[in-house]
């Protein structure tokens, strides 16, 4: 039996995830904020739907009765006040909007695993404690308390952590690579946790269909990889060399650190084991295959 499904910024995550909803029989409603891409929804079936999520009286004059809602809603850059307005008290009012409209079976949001700060190289899980150092990781962290905390009073939300997220026109250190911005920090043994838009669509998904209210799930793929071992298998399928290193301590290196980059190993174990979930690009080398394909030698995309 299809469900009434709600999709929370539906662009470059929630767009094929609406087309995929819809191939499986659901009906699916986009909500964005403006009418920019209204032709791009009604192409993949998914009926377009206009409010503010920081705005509960905006979120009021929406449809009720829906079944499944997944807030995949993106900030465009921005400082934490951006942050805080979007991602707490956006769910906030997603929250009370739900609650007084009725019975919402799922409400999926994804999260960050930038709220691990760990610097360890060591692995992490969703047990691990979470203390960022980015005052927008905070506010992540801030937005998951308040949907686990809703949770324990029986609104049905499911935390998903995304790694970096790479795929068609995406993917901030493979862009680096090609524009020759990109850098190898020290040894370049810091770690990399990567996931394919094709994978971010199947595991929200599967939150979906077998999460379970209250839980935290990682979506990251098998094989976290160090700076390293990612430029030299770039440099080899692109027939390019290596970035320089930047010396540890140095400003450039201080520089990048102001990203508040960290050094972990995301498990992605409870996905896979309590969710059954399988990757279609289990590791970077299968989702990055196709698109250093498409990439000349002189660095323009085909």
């Amino acid at each position: 039996m299809g469900m009434r499904i709600l999709i929370v910024g539906c662009g470059y995550v929630g767009l094929p995830l609406g087309a995929e909803l819809v191939r499986h029989g659901h009906v699916v409603f986009g909500l964005r904020r403006n009418r920019a891409a209204v032709g791009e929804l009604t192409a993949a079936g998914i009926s377009p739907l206009f409010a503010d999520v920081t705005s509960l009286d905006s979120l009021k004059k929406l449809p009720g009765g829906i079944d499944w809602v997944v807030n995949c809603a993106a900030s465009a850059g921005g400082d934490a006040e951006d942050y805080r307005r979007l991602y707490l008290e956006g769910n906030r009012n997603l929250i009370s909007w739900l609650t007084e409209g009725g019975a919402v079976k799922k409400f999926i949001y994804t999260s960050s695993s930038s709220v691990y700060a760990q610097n360890d190289g060591l692995w992490v899980n969703e047990s691990s404690p979470v203390e960022p150092n980015s005052p927008t990781a905070k506010v992540l962290v801030e937005a998951e308390q308040l949907l686990l905390r809703a949770a324990l009073h029986h609104f049905p939300a499911v935390v998903l952590r995304l790694a970096g997220i790479y795929g068609p026109g995406r993917g901030y250190a493979f862009k680096q690579f090609l524009s020759g911005a990109a850098r190898i920090e020290g040894d370049g043994s810091r770690h990399m946790n990567m996931i394919h838009r094709d994978d971010v669509v199947g595991a929200i998904i599967a939150a979906l269909e077998r999460g379970k209210p209250g839980e935290i799930y990682n979506a990251v793929d098998n094989e976290p990889v160090t700076q390293l071992a990612f430029y030299g298998w770039l440099a080899e399928q692109l027939r390019r060399p290596l970035p320089p290193v930047i010396v540890a301590g140095g400003d450039e290196h201080r520089e990048t650190r102001k990203r508040g980059v960290t050094n972990k190993r995301v498990s992605n174990e409870k996905l896979r084991t309590e969710l059954g979930y399988r990757f279609k690009h289990p590791d970077f080398r299968a989702g990055y295959a196709e698109m250093a394909q498409g990439v000349e030698g002189t660095g323009r995309q085909r």
